[in-house]
This record gives structure tokens, sequence and C-alpha cells, in this order.
């Protein structure tokens, strides 16, 4: 029987000023070590003590806070936790221990794309990826056209998906997924999408956001990106949170972790 989880992670509505809670947040993984041969040698190595796994630490006791209408980035070397910090917000995974507050409805961006039907056209999948956001057809009927100027995909419309390049199907789905309305946004590198034309419209969409005071929490190994448009960083490191503040300074300090040279 799956042992379960001892952390929490609650969605709330209430009149304050944070958006997000953080407190004492763990998180760990099993790992393989050895596979056995068959159930007379897992059963021996039970006997030995051999567990078979490791266990990997991966968020050791995470604290921190974040207001409403923060910009606010989440930074660190592979490894660092991040991708799963990102997943635990996001509701994919739960914390072992410590509690997660979410104060607000919050829309992740992580994995654009997901439940897209390459068999389908692309007005097809509009309306397919619409509706798994909670869009209904008349309010996708009405955001459709703006949908395809913003991909800059007009022509494609009627073509089935598995004829897009991963680009183009990248851009249909991020222009999708920007029409959904929510307290809190989580990136995962979604900057990144598209050739240098569209990753500058969608540096201006951010911006807007940062500009209007939206709740953003972005995971990002790009520098650039957090200076640009973080109010604030925080830096991970081995599953810790060691440094939060200043975007420069942090960003000179994961660059610093990198062995990069400020120049």
């Amino acid at each position: 029987m799956k042992k379960p989880e001892l952390g929490t992670r609650k969605e709330v509505q209430l009149d304050n000023d944070i958006a997000i809670s953080v407190k004492g947040v763990k998180k760990s993984f099993k790992l393989p070590t050895e596979r056995s041969s068959g159930l007379k040698q897992a059963i021996f190595n039970r006997l030995r003590g051999i567990k078979g796994y490791t266990e990997q630490k991966v968020l050791q006791g995470l604290d921190f806070e974040i207001k409403k209408g923060e910009f606010v980035g989440i930074v660190g070397r592979n490894g660092s936790g991040k991708s799963t910090l990102l997943k635990i917000l996001a509701g994919i995974y739960y914390p072992q221990a410590g509690e997660i507050t979410i104060n607000g409805t919050l829309i992740p961006f992580i994995e654009l794309g997901v439940g897209f039907n390459p068999e389908l056209t692309g007005r097809e999948n509009v309306y397919l990826n619409g509706a798994l956001l909670g869009f209904s057809n008349e309010e996708m009927d009405k955001m459709y056209d703006d949908i395809w100027k913003f991909a800059e995909l007009e022509p494609f419309q009627d073509q089935k998906l598995k004829n897009y390049s991963s680009g183009m199907q990248v851009r249909l789905a991020f222009s999708i997924a920007i029409r959904a309305q929510g307290d809190i946004l989580l990136l995962d590198e979604v900057l990144a999408v598209g050739d240098a034309a569209f990753q500058v419209k969608c540096g201006d969409y951010f911006r807007s956001l940062h500009d209007k005071k939206q709740t953003v929490v972005l995971v990002t190994h790009s520098m650039t990106n957090v200076r640009t448009f973080c109010d604030r960083a925080i830096l991970l490191d081995r599953g810790k949170v060691v440094m939060d503040g200043d975007p420069h300074k942090v960003a000179d300090e994961y660059n610093r972790l990198l062995g990069i040279k400020k120049k």
C-alpha cells in the first residue's frame, strides 16, 4: 500500500496580500539501484535489508511567500529542485512535508499543447484545447480570430496538426493558453517558444503582465528574462533557498554558481 503524503497543498480565497505561501516544503524520490531477477531474489534482498533504491532529497524545507502583483523568478542549476517545486505549485506533485497555500486561481503554463490531437485540424484543436481550459464554444468563437492572428498561422487553420512543425504547434498552444484568466500565472520557460520574432511578441505580452501587476511565477534558466521582467528572484541550490531578493543580484549569484564571470 502506498504511503500517504504528509504535506499539504490547498487552494483558498483569502482577502490578504499573499498569493502563494510555501512553508517547510520537502520532497524526495526513490531511485532504484538494482533490479530483482525474481520473487525469490526480491524476498532475499528484503531479508538482508537491501532496499534496492536510494532516496533522493529534492526539496529540503523551502520557506518563502509571494505577494499578489509580484513577478517572481525561480532560478537554479539543473537538479536544484526548480521543476519539482513547479509541479508541486501546479498540483501535479504533493509535498511529503510542509504546506503550500495558493490564494486564488492558478493557471500553469506547463507542457504547452497537452491535449492536442495530431489527426485533427488546427481549427478543431483550438476548440479542443479551449474546452480543456474550461472555455465554452461561444467563448472560443469570440477569441478564435485573435488566437490565429497572435500565432501568425492563419493560412494553416484547416491543415491537420501532424503537418505542423513543432514550432508551429507550440506557437498555437501558447496563443490559446494566454487566453486563460487566473489570479496567478505559473510559467515554465514559455518565453522560449517560437522563432526570434515570435519571442519578441511573447516578451511584449509578459511585459504587459508586469505592467498591470499580474502575479507571475517564472521558472527559468534565462537571467536576461529574470533581469527584464522580475521584481524579485529566488535562487535554489540542492533543494534549498540560498538567495531571495533583488533579481539582478540573484542573477549574478546564479552565474557565479555556474562559473560565469561577470562582465
